[in-house]
Formats: C-alpha cells, structure tokens, sequence
C-alpha cells in the first residue's frame, strides 16, 4: 500500500475516536446531555446515573468498538506484519494514538471527551486478544478487591505496556500504548487526589446526589 494514502489512516482513527457514543446515545434515547449532569464526563459511567442501564450499556460497548475497529481496519489494510518493526507499524502506532485522542478531545462535540477506559480496552483487544483479556482481567481483580474503578483503570493502564512487551517484545507499539496509558493517567488526575484523600467514591456506594454531582471521581470509563 502507498505510504501516503496508509498515512491517512491516522486522521480517520480520529475522526472515528471522536464520536462521543455517551453523546449519540443519549440524543436517541432522549436522555440529558451527559456534559450536563454528574461529573459531567461522557462516558457510561456518568450515563449509568440517568438511571438508564441500556444507555449506559450501549455507550460502553460503543466507546470500547471504535478503538476496536480503528486499529483492526489498520490492521487489515496494513497486514499483521504492522506489530513489528516496519513503517507500517509506526503507521498503526499513530492510529492507536489518535483513535484515542479522538475519544479525549473529539472534534465533533467540542473537544469535551471522556475518560478513555473503554476505547483503550477496545485498543488493546485490537492489537492482540490475550492482551486485552490480560488487561481487562487486571481491571476485574482490582476492582473486586479494592472497589475502586479508577483505581482499577490506573492499574489497568499501567499494565497493559508491560503486558504487551511481555507478549511482543520491545516494540515500538509498546511506546503508543505508553503514552495511551499517560494519557489515561492524566485524565484520571482528580481521582488520583480523590484516592489520596479519601474522597474516591468505591464501586457500589450510595453517596448523595449533591456529593455525585460534586466530585469527579465515578466518570471513568
């Protein structure tokens, strides 16, 4: 494939990454704009609190199927030989990057983007299905025992580089998924200080609306 038309995969990744489904889902199920409410963050944890489970439901296997079908669609056009060392593997680097700034910043509602857990899941299992179940599995365990989601995508994203050099090697994948995993370490910053003070709502509580809608710590996903 002409390097120059492959080069254009990248900017599609984003404009794929940009669709907010907490956004699209809401508009046709005639819920509130999820910007409105909550933490304000688009994604289905905050959707979860309209009281609508299948919104919520719809929009995390959404936010999780377009960093899916980004990478698999490079990865289609490119050929498997785009996870080693080759330009089409930096090709596929930048697609993993920019499907996933796409969901943080998406050009299509204001660059208002949600948290990224869900797209970086469907990120990983893109790349490689035992690194994503390895990954996901991560989150599973941690929030089970410690009931905190954020702090369950923080191990999650810490993980998943360390489990694809595990499984690939030093390749330069491994760096995308680092900087995805920065990325959603940054976007997690108020739950950070949330679990540092005490304040990080765990998995499962019922704090009052108020407090809901004055902390940011829920909108993970």
């Amino acid at each position: 494939m002409d390097q120059n038309l492959a080069l254009l995969l990248i900017p599609i990744a984003y404009l794929i990454g940009s669709v907010s489904f907490a956004v699209v889902v809401s508009k046709c199920m005639r819920l509130p704009d999820p910007h409105s409410y909550g933490s304000g963050n688009p994604g289905a944890t905050n959707v979860l609190r309209t009281g609508n489970k299948l919104a919520a439901v719809l929009t995390l296997i959404g936010d999780a199927l377009k960093g899916y079908l980004a990478v698999m669609l490079a990865r289609v056009i490119l050929g498997d030989a785009s996870l080693t060392s080759t330009m089409g593997s930096w090709i596929l680097c930048g697609v993993v990057i920019a499907v996933f700034l796409g969901h943080l910043f998406p050009i299509f509602h204001g660059f208002k983007g949600g948290k990224g857990v869900a797209t970086a899941c469907g990120i990983l299992f893109g790349i490689n299905w035992i690194l994503g179940a390895a990954t996901l599995s991560t989150w599973i365990i941690v929030a089970m025992f410690m009931r905190y989601s954020s702090l369950a995508a923080l191990a999650a994203a810490i993980f998943g580089p360390i489990y694809f050099v595990f499984l690939f090697g030093f390749q330069p994948m491994g760096a995308a998924l680092l900087v995805v995993c920065l990325l959603l370490i940054w976007r997690h910053r108020s739950n950070i200080q949330n679990l540092m003070n005490g304040t990080e709502s765990r998995i499962g509580s019922k704090g009052s609306k108020k407090n809901a809608q004055a902390t940011d710590e829920k909108g993970n996903v």
